[in-house]
């Protein structure tokens, strides 16, 4: 057997390849959206792909799955009560498929979604003892699938939370202490709260370890599995729709167009966003007036998606060299509208300085100094709520940064304002976007609440 895990640290994301070497067929399981490495892969390893399996309707990520059948001619799978609206292959609560030697098993496993499947993998036609089990957001490391996601567009969390645990218990407990667990996502993930940052465990693990699974009872478990649980980034939504859609494909090897100063200029007063990639450092040493800071090397799509609408227009402007993968990680939640980006960014700011702004980032101390000095202050936490529950900085407001654009309207805009995160990425995506609408006196804090921590532990 060979048994690939892929793993997207910008989105959590983790996805698999299983093939069975005597035959050369092979699955592919919760594709992401640009799927060259699977092909590619795939025909290393001499195997061909006949289908592409989704675990569920994914709401953080546009899964690669039409993408997938459309290269390979694969069938793509779901859960028998999912109704995607194109041509899917339906099976059912406990349903085998052979890839020869490796067999497949799927399982039910509603409460993250209702949709929701996992898969038991057995390497070999006469084990009795499964080789391990893709839990989809049914069972993470740490973890179990949140059910609220749902909750706006007809279920309550209450109801997928009862089938959650039912699952857990009948479908996926009973499973060996041996069985690897292989789930979706990992730390950092919104789709749970207590995500490990292991990439797998075991049955046996889990059930000693994993705080929902040593739940007493099932009051108790709907009772952890639904509080605390961080705010869902504002595409979350959006994606779980178009994930049941046909739509456009990906072609992740096209280029955005290159576009001019006045160009962009021109988008921008039509409405579009300009996306700049570079890092919170360097962005503050100078950047064009209006543009969003959300930083390549972080969880770029992930805040973007949190702070921009999916029917705004997008200009880019990175590194040179990078569009491309500006625009692709953008595509993988769903993001299509790249319109271009800004070509020779540097020389651009040079030749019209006048439209350049810096960015003012504070030490802990000049914080100290202006919390001493400046009376109104505003210092806005935008960290989300489980991580505040461990300390603010006094005096602060906590909106989690993917609300801060519907909640701007709770601030004052000419107040002087400080924002901060734990480390320092998120404060420059809000800081950015505060200064985008027009607040007049907005800085972040270097290195977060962690660095005030020490700065006041140290002092």
């Amino acid at each position: 057997m060979k048994f690939n895990q892929y793993y997207l640290d910008c989105l959590s994301h983790a996805s698999y390849l299983i093939g069975d070497e005597t035959t050369g067929r092979a699955v592919v399981v919760d594709p992401q959206r640009d799927v060259s490495e699977y092909i590619a892969d795939a025909e290393e390893l001499g195997m061909a792909i006949e289908l592409v399996i989704e675990t569920h309707f994914h709401a953080d990520f546009l899964s690669g799955h039409l993408e997938l059948a459309e290269a390979t001619g694969a069938k793509i799978v779901y859960s028998s009560v999912a109704n995607p609206e194109y041509d899917y292959l339906p099976v059912e609560d406990g349903e085998r498929y052979s890839l020869g030697e490796v067999q497949l098993e799927f399982r039910h496993t509603p409460g993250h979604t209702p949709e929701s499947l996992s898969i038991v993998i057995y390497e070999h036609a006469d084990d009795t003892e499964p080789y391990g089990v893709l839990t989809g957001d049914t069972l993470f490391i740490g973890d179990v699938g949140r059910p609220d996601l749902l909750a706006s567009i007809g279920f309550t969390r209450e109801e997928l939370a009862d089938k959650l645990y039912d699952s857990l218990h009948n479908k996926l407990m009973p499973l060996p202490d041996s069985t690897r667990v292989y789930p979706a996502h990992g730390a950092g993930s919104a789709c749970g709260k207590n995500l490990s940052t292991d990439l797998w465990s075991t049955m046996g693990e889990q059930r000693k370890t994993n705080y929902a699974l040593r739940a007493p009872d099932k009051a108790t478990f709907m009772e952890l599995v639904t509080e605390g649980q961080p705010p869902a980034p504002g595409y979350f939504v959006y994606n779980a729709i178009l994930n049941r859609k046909g739509r456009e494909l990906l072609d992740e090897s096209q280029m955005p167009v290159a576009m001019s100063y006045d160009q962009v200029r021109k988008a921008m007063e039509s409405g579009a966003m300009l996306i700049d990639g570079r890092t919170p450092e360097d962005f503050a040493m100078g950047h064009l007036r209006g543009a969003i800071n959300i930083g390549l090397e972080g969880r770029y799509a992930e805040f973007a998606g949190s702070v921009v609408k999916p029917d705004v227009d997008i200009v880019l402007m990175t590194e040179p060299g990078l569009e491309l993968e500006g625009k692709n990680r953008l595509a993988r939640i769903g993001f299509d509208r790249v319109v271009g980006y800004l070509a020779e960014p540097y020389q651009v700011m040079f030749t019209h300085r006048d439209d350049v702004e810096v960015a003012s980032r504070l030490t802990t101390n000049a914080m100290g100094e202006r919390m001493a000095d400046v009376p109104e202050l505003q210092i806005v936490d935008v960290r989300n709520p489980g991580e505040v529950a461990g300390g603010m900085i006094p005096g602060a407001v906590n909106i989690p940064v993917g609300q801060l654009p519907d909640r701007t309207g709770e601030l004052d805009p000419r107040k002087p304002t400080v924002v901060y995160c734990a480390g320092g990425y998120r404060s420059s995506v809000a800081a950015s976007l505060l200064r985008q609408r027009e607040f007049a006196d907005v800085s972040d804090v270097l290195g977060g609440y962690g660095a005030w921590v020490e700065a006041v532990h140290n002092a």
